[in-house]
């Protein structure tokens, strides 16, 4: 009974999510026949639950449809089905967050800053569209902060990005997303185009950010190791779909989806570099024409014949883990 009035809420439902983009047609086959339309299809059916305060992450190989979540939950792209609703929206649910709106914070910090404005400017710039400041110098003030807590300093702000590295540009990407002060932070890959020691700088910084600003995150990533050292749970993602979620200890330690398993061990392990890595083999199908059964059959060690022509059906294994497998004991068993 404690445990359950000790659980946060929820602060976003997804629900039956759809996204496809429509392509144009396809080249005339002759004079007399129109050339097919073409639909790709880069969210099929996803259904997700993020708690206040935690930080969920989406891993997948490039093309799965992480950054088109990550953009629909920040409203640059419009569901084709499907809702997506923050607990803000509703006034009246209990224990939804003071603080209301989400910010996003994308994979490459220098194409994220416009290059003619001052820093100044750029995060100004939020706060005089939501109206958070009454002038000028009280932006000034308020955006020097965000600079200093993101470890730059309050000169900054008249000098332009491409005075600043990779690393520093990605810290003033994020004081600018929390310039607003969001209850719901989205990062696309924010430290996917940084180097290796500077990854580990932002990473513990957003850490930092995120408790001293009790912030709900999505991170989106393809690095397992990344992914373990910031999430609370992990949704696997592959072609348009989640097919497993949990917990880190439930992701890491008792992986249920095949493609779970390969990706983990596909991470190199520097105590053990004698073993032999098991590689994905085969080509992920084409998200403009998905499979009629489980997207992974083609690849998958353990596929079966209705694996092929019928959808997965969903398993629980405890209340945060989950997956979509025709035989997920076998899998299990595996391991």
């Amino acid at each position: 009974m404690m445990s359950e009035m000790l659980t946060p809420p929820d602060i976003l439902h997804v629900r039956d999510l759809h996204i496809r983009f429509h392509l144009g047609r396809e080249k005339r086959t002759s004079l007399l026949r129109r050339g097919a339309m073409r639909t790709l299809h880069a969210v099929r059916g996803i259904n997700l639950d993020i708690r206040q305060g935690e930080t969920f992450s989406i891993v997948g190989e490039s093309g799965c449809g992480k950054s088109t979540i990550a953009r629909a939950l920040a409203g640059l792209y419009t569901p084709t089905a499907g809702s997506i609703h923050f607990a803000w929206q509703d006034a009246a649910q209990p224990g939804a967050a003071t603080q209301q709106g989400a910010q996003m914070i994308f994979q490459d910090p220098y194409a994220s800053l416009n290059p003619r404005w001052r820093v100044g400017r750029s995060l100004a710039e939020p706060l005089v569209l939501s109206k958070k400041v009454g002038n000028t110098r009280q932006a000034r003030e308020y955006c020097g902060q965000l600079l200093e807590q993101v470890g730059l300093s309050a000169g900054d702000l008249d000098r332009y990005p491409h005075e600043f590295s990779g690393g520093q540009r990605q810290r003033i990407s994020i004081a600018r997303a929390l310039a607003t002060q969001p209850g719901f932070l989205i990062c696309d890959e924010p430290t996917s185009a940084l180097d290796v020691s500077v990854q580990a700088q932002v990473l513990n910084l957003m850490r930092n950010l995120q408790k001293a600003h009790g912030l709900t995150t999505l991170f989106i990533s393809h690095n397992m190791a990344v992914i373990a050292h910031v999430s609370d749970r992990i949704g696997v993602m592959y072609l348009g779909r989640i097919v497993e979620q949990g917990t880190v200890e439930e992701i890491f330690s008792r992986p249920s989806h095949p493609y779970t398993r390969l990706l983990i061990a596909a991470i190199p392990q520097f105590d053990q570099p004698g073993n032999e890595r098991e590689p994905i083999v085969g080509e992920a199908p084409s998200p403009m024409n998905p499979p009629a059964g489980c997207a992974f059959a083609a690849r998958c060690p353990h596929s079966q014949t209705v694996c092929c022509s019928t959808e997965p059906p969903l398993h629980r294994f405890s209340h945060s883990h989950q997956i979509e497998c025709h035989f997920p004991e076998r899998v299990r068993a595996a391991i």
